[in-house]
């Protein structure tokens, strides 16, 4: 079971982005206060696209620590990497990979319980961030793509808490796993895996809209 310290917690509020002024809050910075985590995100953290950002099923943003050495390499000039944040997450902490998570798993932090909804689905907003043309190929390659969680219980969190898992309903379905199979082309030939996701209450409702229509139902 998992059991692992929160390094950084982070929030941001939209800004000017885009090459076309488009407004984003992926600029996060960490904090020390204790925030409110309810079941729509944390108190003072906002999103300036709520169609694919933000909600239920993405209320925080975990990305792996443990990453960063692999994209340090490989971007040794990218600024943004040398701290927690490059990536928009709102939880920085190890031991929580894609290969280490599984869809469903539910731990503590703080005062609230999370519930891991699905990984994440990268967008042309890295490739902008970085300076750098072949992130989002990148992330879809490795499949380093960080997750999401949505809310059980709401309440008080803040840096250095203990994530502690309490559950794990779904051993079968660690995230590479589930990114390789709806986002990473690895869907053919999968189609009762594809009917069973697209019928499982854990995975996000955009995710499991788009199991079904791999699956062709």
């Amino acid at each position: 079971m998992i059991r692992t310290e929160l390094k950084q917690l982070l929030i941001s509020k939209p800004q000017a982005f885009g090459p076309a002024g488009e407004m984003s809050a992926i600029g996060k910075i960490p904090t020390d206060q204790s925030l409110f985590l309810g079941f729509g995100g944390l108190e003072g953290n906002q999103v300036a696209d709520p169609l694919h950002h933000g909600g239920r099923d993405k209320a925080v943003h975990l990305y792996p620590d443990d990453h960063y050495p692999f994209w340090r390499e490989k971007y040794p000039d990218v600024s943004v990497l040398n701290q927690p944040g490059a990536f928009g997450e709102n939880f920085s902490c190890t031991g929580m990979t894609e290969t280490q998570l599984c869809l469903g798993d539910v731990f503590r932090i703080g005062d609230a319980v999370i519930e891991c909804s699905h990984a994440r689905q990268p967008c042309w907003k890295l490739n902008h961030r970085f300076g750098k043309p072949d992130v989002l190929k990148t992330v879809i390659k490795t499949g380093k793509s960080g997750s999401y969680f949505r809310v059980l219980e709401e309440g008080k969190v803040k840096a250095g808490d203990i994530l502690i898992q309490l559950d794990r309903p779904l051993p079968d379905w660690p995230l590479d796993r589930l990114f390789g199979l709806i986002i990473g082309g690895k869907h053919k030939g999968q189609g009762a895996e594809l009917k069973a996701l697209a019928a499982n209450a854990s995975l996000a409702e955009t995710w499991r809209i788009r199991a079904a229509k791999l699956a062709g139902i």
